[in-house]
């Protein structure tokens, strides 16, 4: 007999379940909380965008456009790709429904699924969460500083300590020519010792060649010259101004020149904060200005900075608190008390408590011993004797009391100790 193949997830792929999607829910909502605090508002676009979107704003020489975007035709033969990040897309919204001429701050943050075929490991999936935030039209190095400072805020009410803030300048389009000429002559010499994807970095974007994971590259990168000694004089001021600020709010931080993003749009500020728990992928948070895009996507020359946020790892890194959910579990023994406990249940859930009750036949310690498996912190007992005295008894499963309580008194006990 042929047993029927099982369907599993797609590789890269993964679950949430309840108990986890709890901890998802409160991360987001601390998050929501702290970009609101900042003045963002959430905006939602298409998971899906024309591929040209994220050509264009991602970079052709990007390894996710190269490597990681997963693209496909549709029926009407469009070619279409699943967002690999954020940014394009909001840019795409701003122009298109010319958001820049409302007067709300062009401030939005966003929290949702992203896609790349990249080799699936710990904390990096094909399909993977982001949370993002993006500021438009703030060109004072005091946003940058600013956005550092609300991560910096959104870490410490999620309790992620032991991070380190890594900053650098990758200059703009007037002085950044002449350090590419420079990276690429000296990248041309070292071309033999260097992997065959740096190689065809030389020719395409030789920054790209610094996000090698090679240790082999990695060394010999290390020698070439840094970008901070080639900065006109205007990404110098911002870039002082930047530090100047992150000193301000007493953020420390480390001026790493290596760090480019894997993102050809970036100009000026880059920035990361990373955590030694994460192993070699220790980017919890990233980002930086890209001054230029909102023009190359033929809109107004209006200047964005922002970061975004692994879901995943930053989760891993979260210590969730072990303790009972606070829910009310209804037990019930025979027609009549089942019939009491629908009507209770209804009544508990109008004032706003949450209230679990199983149409299953069990006894009644089977039911008892259901609500500890779950982290019920009260059990409600409705039997025969309840239903004629009109009274009830409520447990609490953190301490082990009990008492037989009316239908008022079982909203007031579970209200005073919420």
């Amino acid at each position: 007999m042929n047993k029927k193949k099982q369907v599993a997830a797609i590789k890269g792929t993964k679950d949430i379940f309840p108990q986890e999607a709890r901890k998802w829910q409160f991360v987001e909502s601390v998050a929501k909380g702290v970009f609101e605090l900042y003045g963002y508002r959430e905006i939602r676009t298409p998971i899906f965008e024309a591929t040209e979107l994220f050509e264009k704003g991602t970079g052709e020489t990007s390894d996710i456009v190269i490597k990681e975007m997963y693209t496909f035709k549709d029926k009407g033969g469009r070619s279409l790709t699943l967002r690999p990040e954020y940014t394009p897309s909001v840019v795409r919204s701003i122009i298109e429904n010319r958001l820049y001429l409302q007067s709300q701050p062009l401030r939005f943050y966003y929290i949702g699924p992203m896609f790349r075929y990249d080799k699936p490991q710990k904390g990096r999936y094909r399909q993977f969460h982001q949370m993002d935030i993006e500021v438009f039209g703030e060109k004072d190095a005091a946003v940058d500083a600013e956005i550092v400072e609300m991560a910096d805020c959104l870490l410490r009410e999620l309790k992620v300590f032991e991070t380190e803030t890594l900053i650098n300048s990758v200059g703009c389009k007037k002085c950044r020519p002449s350090y590419l000429k420079e990276l690429r002559s000296r990248a041309e010499k070292e071309s033999e010792r260097l992997c065959a994807d740096c190689k065809r970095k030389i020719t395409t974007n030789p920054l790209r060649i610094f996000d090698c994971k090679v240790e082999t590259c990695r060394e010999i990168s290390s020698k070439f010259p840094q970008i901070t000694g080639y900065l006109c004089q205007d990404c110098e001021e911002h870039f002082s101004q930047f530090r100047s600020y992150l000193e301000f709010y007493k953020i420390a931080y480390k001026i790493e020149p290596r760090l480019v993003r894997g993102i050809d749009y970036y100009t000026k500020t880059t920035f990361e904060v990373i955590s030694s728990k994460l192993g070699a992928q220790d980017a919890i948070l990233g980002g930086g200005r890209y001054d230029d895009m909102m023009k190359e996507f033929g809109g107004p020359d209006i200047c964005g900075i922002g970061f975004a946020v692994g879901m995943e790892r930053l989760i891993s890194l979260i210590r969730f608190p072990e303790e009972r959910e606070n829910f009310l579990f209804l037990v019930y023994l025979g027609d009549e008390a089942k019939k009491e406990g629908i009507g209770l249940a209804w009544y508990l859930r109008r004032e706003g408590v949450e209230c679990l009750m199983e149409y299953k036949e069990r006894s009644l310690k089977s039911q008892i011993s259901r609500a500890n498996k779950l982290g019920a912190r009260w059990v409600l007992i409705v039997g025969e004797d309840e239903v004629k005295k009109g009274k009830y008894q409520l447990k609490n499963m953190e301490t082990g009391l009990q008492k037989e309580v009316s239908q008022e008194e079982i909203l007031k006990i579970i209200q005073e100790a919420m």
